[in-house]
Parts: C-alpha cells; structure tokens; sequence
C-alpha cells in the first residue's frame, strides 16, 4: 500500500488536533479531566451510563482513544473515571484497549510524519538505539510500559521513531500497561471515598502501588527465565561443575581472565592451542616494537651529523636485527608462560579447544589425549588472524603477513606493503629505514584514515622522508609473474600501475578467530563485522559464555582485550549478585610510526561529522623547549573541549613519545579532570610531558575573561596614578 505524502499526513493531523481542541473548549471538556471535575458529575454521569450503557461506553472509548492520541492531559483521571462509571471488569478492558489504540495512532503519526526526518539528521547517534530495539525492543518497551518513568506520550512518540513494528508496539503496550490500568481503574472503583490525589493511597491501594513497583522487577525476572529456558532448552545442564571458569585462548584477554579468576580462588582452567601469550607477545606488539628501536637506530645513525657526530656509520645486519627481534620475545615470555600462571594457581592446558555445549569443553592435547572439561563458565579470548584479501594470484606468488613476517632473515630489496593502516604505516617505515625499497599501496585517499586529515599527512610527509614510495588512492586488483619477476598491479584512477617486488606484506586487516570450536554447532551469532555478538556485560547468546578481545571487538587493541577480561570474569564469577557492564568511554591507542599518533575520545574529523560542538585547541611542539634540544620539533597536541568548559572531549597528539604523554589526558578524562587541572599541576622542566601543560595553557588564554580582564587593567592604571 503507498503511503500517503507528509504534507497530506500533516495537514490531516493538523486538521483532528483543531477539531479536537475546538470540541475541548466548546464542551469544556478540560473541566472533566479534573478530579474535583469528575466527582462534581458523577452522579450525572452515572445515570447516563445506566440509562444507556453500550453508548456511554463507546463515547467514553472514543473519548480516551482521542485524548491518548492527542497527548492531551488528563489519562489519569479518565482512567478513574471508566473505574467509577463502569466498574473493575468493563472499566479495564475500555481503558486498556483505549489506551494502547490510542498509543498506536500517536506512534504512528510520529513513524510516518517525524522518523525519516530525525533517523537522517540524527543517524550516527541512533544507530546504538536503533540496534538495541531491534535486538530487544520487546523488552525496552515492555519495561517502559510497566514502570512508566518516562511520560505515557513521550513514550508513544519516542517509540514511533525507531524500527519496532507497530503491531509489536500494540501488542506490548496492551500487555505491559495493564497491571498499572488495573489499580488506577480500581482506585476508580472507590471514587466516592476519594477527596484528593492523594486519597488513592488507602492501606488496601498502597498494598497494589507496592505490587507495581515490584511487577517490573518480577517480569524481567520472568523473562530473563523464559530467554535462558529457550536459549538452554536443547542441552542438558551438568548436575555439577569441575571448574568455575574455563578460558579459550592465552593472549591478553585470556591471560587477564585466569589471573582474576586465579586471584579470587576459583577453579579455573586456561587453554590455549599455540603460543602462550597471543598474537601480541608472539607476532604483533613486541616485535613490531624491536623491529621499531632498530630501524629507529638505524634513521638515527643516519641523521648523527644534525647533531655534531661527524663520522657515525652503521651497517643494518638484517638476520642481527631479527635475531634481536626474537630474543626481546624470549626476554618477555615468561611473563606470559605456562610456569608463571601455573604457579598463580591456573590450570594451564597445550591443545586444542571445542565447546561442545555452553558447560562443557573438549580439549584434543598435544600428546593426541581427549580430555572434556565441565564447568560453571566460559571465556572465548581466541583472538584474530591477518586478512589476506581475495587478489587473483596472491596465495600463487606468496605473501606474508604479520604473523609470518617474523620468519624472515633477509631483508628484502623491494617490499610492497598493502595497506595504510596502522601495522601497514609501522612496517613500511621500518623497513625503509633498514634499506628497503618500500611501496606502500593505500586504496583510500590517505593512510591512518581513523584519524584527522592533518595527522595522515605529516606521517605521510614524514614515511616518504624516509624513502617509502606511497600510493595512495591506488586499489590492488591482482598480483601476476611475468619472466620470473612477482608483479602487483593497481588501479588509479582509469589506469593500471605495476608494481615489481621482491616481497609484498598483506596489512588490510585482522579477521576474529570465530571458527573451528564450536561456534557454529553452539548457534552463537556473529555481528556484520564478524565478531562475536556481545551484549553490554560482554555475554553471548548463552549467559554463561563470555568473548573478549578481538574476537568479541569493538578494538583490536591489546589494552582494551585486557580492559574487557576484568568485565568479562568479574560477571562470569560473580554475575548473579551484580553485574557490570563494559565501559569504552575513554580507551586511548597509538600507532608508533615516527612521528607517534596517539588518541583518547573524539577527534575533531569525528565531532564535525556526528555533530557534536566542541572547542579545538592545539599546542604546537615547535615551540616546546625540550623538542627543539632533541630535534624532535615536529607534530602538535590537540584538544577537543566541550563549549564555554574544559571538559575533554578528545585529545590527539602526534610527536615522539605520543604515546607517553596521552596518558595524563586518559587519566584526566576517565575522572572528570578539566584542562584547568591539568594547567594547574607542575610538569617538570625541560620534558615532552610539559607539552600538556601549555595546550591547557592556550586554551585559557583562548577562554580568558577579556571584559574582566579590561577592567583590571584600568584598576592597575589607577593604581600607577
């Protein structure tokens, strides 16, 4: 069926509310919504419905519905009022169906005349709200319903701007509105003992007022029974349990979760199928970190002239520099190692893990044993693998990775790095700075695309400094050999750019870890971007199965995987007494190319495109004191600040050690801090971190109070008179 045009839709709304204030105030209808109202017409009123019953209810049901619709004060009393003239029984079914019809038609007028309007204005911002609903908007609206925090018209209207469907709207609000219709039309019922409001609380109604309070509490009881009963209905639940809590993966998020688990002695046991301490320990954060302090080394001995070193030289030994690389992954293993947790009181297991049901874990041990663990509850911290996108002839030629990087012992003459992230931009500057001659190949139009456009560019600026051939802008569309030489070939514009290597590192990208034990056999969804789908506490489809890290989003930061195991096996041990839910207002990150990036909360790309105000203040590192006597003086500190205040609402900065000195701003936002806090802490001269100090420093200068300001300066000119 068409939907009629909004300017019909308006103009027939328009033309109902009319009529209907025009009837208010030629009936003086206000009068009747009022309780002195109400009980100077009663007995009018009830002779009228005795006389002519069917017809008294059919007025009365329009009336309600129009009122209802229209939002016009008064509910209340009407729904007294159907308790005193038609009693319990027929006064419950006209106000319940009355009252949810008339729900409907405002939620409807507000779907057909408002939503597309706000969904495009306020897109970004709904998308959390509008995915909750579709996900558990039954229950939202069923709560709202029973414990009407919010205004009854409010509601309908909010309502009506979401993607629940209207008949999911009817249905739930006749069912959620009924308990709270059936005391007000009962309190209607004793009307004529009723001299004021405040008369409804009698003992016998106080008793009904207390039973809605607890309704609420006692429905979500119910239906979070009903929800586990049908998610648990075709497994059979252990009559008792092994462990407490069985983790899957030893990377950040695992690691983090038995420790906790350990350090409140429960039972726990950890699993992990490869390399204790995860993708971070073993193949990302630690040697791309040594291979960094390398290649730094090697830029340094490079540039020692600018600094009076006249003869320094260095040679880069390559195999020297990956040996390193692997002996600073040996020096940190043991922080992460079977023998450390072990003594923590984990149990640590080498193998292979499969979920086999939400309480049981079947592990295939490297020794070829089978072993099936039970227990309370489960953490899935299975991490993610580089992407390799799907280019023709790529797994032909080879292709390395992240992960297999770390094998080699040659360095290559011509490396080609796809992709313009931050491991893309880390990799290719080191490389070029050990002697590679580096491509790297970007399809958007500048690399490190998450943060502002004058942050990509002085990296950009500072990677072909050191020799990176960057090509932005250009899309990869497949990888050939021609006469024994590996070719990749990509797309600017209308032509075709081949690119000749020796060896091309994919960096597009890491995938979650989501198959292989039992996701799928379990039913646990996956998000649009292929993680594990969570709720707020961090749980799965199954209450008792949590994910974390990476394989759960939404970061791929090993800080973050290590912030949400807190979250994670805190409500697995101790979720029926209270539980938390995860919190991302404020997790920092930086990418260590030179210069560093480092963020915390908005960037300023990001507040103009979701519309948020904000006050920018930037702090150039050219002027800082300590920059210029290390030759660093280059990059900026940028603060985003909420109007007319210095509350932060993000902050970038881009400099050498720019990830040291976020964290003063981390910790400033995560306790409510202003920027006047920060101006007023002594930073110790001469240090990067003072930096901090003088954008807070700009920002009251920008911000001082200049009419007051004017007329202390005449008070100082008086002064010298």
């Amino acid at each position: 069926m068409t939907r009629p045009p909004r300017s019909v839709l308006w103009i027939a709304t328009l033309a109902v509310a009319a009529a209907a204030f025009w009837a208010w105030q030629q009936f003086e209808l206000g009068s009747l919504l009022t309780l002195d109202g109400l009980k100077a017409s009663r007995d009018t009123l009830q002779a009228q419905v005795q006389a002519q019953p069917l017809t008294a209810a059919a007025i009365f049901f329009a009336g309600y519905v129009v009122a209802t619709a229209l939002s016009i004060p008064g509910a209340l009393v009407l729904t007294l009022a159907a308790g005193a003239l038609f009693g319990l029984a027929w006064g419950l079914v006209l106000v319940s169906f009355a009252s949810s019809l008339g729900a409907l038609l405002a939620f409807l007028v507000a779907r057909h005349l408002l939503r597309d309007w706000v969904q495009a204005r306020f897109g970004k911002v709904l998308d959390p709200i509008n995915e909750g609903i579709r996900k558990d908007g039954t229950f939202y609206l069923l709560t709202l319903r029973l414990v009407p925090v919010f205004p009854f018209w409010l509601i309908n209207l909010l309502m009506g701007l979401t993607p629940i469907s209207a008949g999911r709207f009817y249905v739930v609000s006749q069912v959620g509105m009924l308990a709270g219709t059936a005391v007000y039309v009962n309190a209607g019922t004793q009307l004529a003992a009723i001299q004021s409001p405040g008369d409804i609380l009698s003992p016998g109604l106080l008793g009904s007022f207390v039973l809605l309070g607890l309704f609420p509490l006692l429905a979500r009881a119910c239906v979070g029974w009903l929800q586990r009963r049908k998610v648990y209905a075709r497994w059979t639940k252990p009559k008792r349990f092994d462990r407490n809590l069985v983790v899957i993966g030893a990377g950040a998020g695992g690691l983090v979760s038995a420790y906790i688990a350990a350090a409140v002695r429960a039972k726990v046991t950890l699993i992990e199928g490869h390399r204790m301490g995860g993708d971070c320990l073993n193949y990302g954060c630690v040697p791309s970190k040594a291979l960094i302090r390398s290649a730094t080394m090697a830029r340094q001995l490079k540039k020692a002239h600018e600094l009076g070193v006249a003869e320094a030289a260095g040679r880069v030994d390559f195999a020297a520099v990956m040996q390193r690389v692997h002996r600073v992954i040996r020096d940190i293993a043991p922080h992460d190692s079977v023998e450390r947790y072990t003594g923590l009181g984990v149990e640590v297991l080498q193998g292979h893990a499969r979920i086999t049901s939400p309480w049981t874990v079947e592990v295939k041990l490297a020794d070829g044993r089978t072993q099936t663990l039970s227990t309370k509850a489960i953490v899935i911290a299975a991490g993610a693998r580089p992407f390799a996108p799907p280019l023709p002839g790529l797994a032909e030629a080879g292709y390395l990775t992240s992960d297999t990087l770390w094998g080699l012992t040659e360095l290559p003459k011509r490396l080609v790095v796809l992709g313009g992230g931050p491991i893309g931009s880390e990799l290719a500057q080191s490389f070029a700075r050990l002697g590679s001659a580096v491509t790297q190949v970007e399809m958007a139009s500048r690399i490190l695309l998450r943060e502002d456009p004058e942050v990509s560019d002085l990296v950009a600026a500072s990677l072909r400094a050191d020799g990176v051939k960057l090509l932005t802008g250009h899309q990869a569309i497949r990888v050939e050999v021609v006469d024994g030489e590996k070719r990749l070939v990509a797309r600017h514009g209308d032509a075709d750019v081949s690119i000749p290597f020796d060896e091309l590192l994919c960096a597009v990208g890491r995938s979650p870890r989501v198959a292989g034990y039992g996701l799928e056999e379990l039913g646990i969804p996956l998000t649009p971007r292929g993680t594990i789908e969570t709720n707020a506490y961090l749980q799965t489809l199954y209450p008792n199965i949590y994910a974390v890290g990476d394989v759960a989003g939404p970061f791929q930061f090993t800080h973050a995987a290590a912030h949400q195991a807190w979250y994670a096996a805190v409500n697995a041990l101790f979720g029926r007494f209270r539980r938390f839910k995860a919190d991302y207002r404020v997790v920092p990150w930086a990418t260590f190319t030179d210069p560093e990036v480092a963020r915390v909360g908005l960037s300023e790309s990001e507040a103009a495109q979701q519309g948020i105000a904000c006050e920018v203040t930037k702090y150039g590192l050219d002027d800082l004191d300590r920059a210029i006597a290390d030759g660093s003086a280059h990059g900026f500190v940028k603060v985003l600040t909420a109007p007319g205040t210095d509350r932060i609402l993000g902050v970038t900065i881009v400099g050498e050690h720019a990830g040291d000195l976020l964290a003063e701003y981390v910790l400033a936002m995560k306790h409510g801090l202003g920027l006047n806090r920060i101006l007023g802490t002594i930073h110790t001269y001469p240090t990067l971190a003072e930096a901090n100090k003088y954008a807070a420093g700009e920002w009251k200068r920008a911000n001082a109070p200049q009419g007051l300001l004017r007329w202390v300066g005449r008070y100082h000119a008086w002064e010298r008179t």
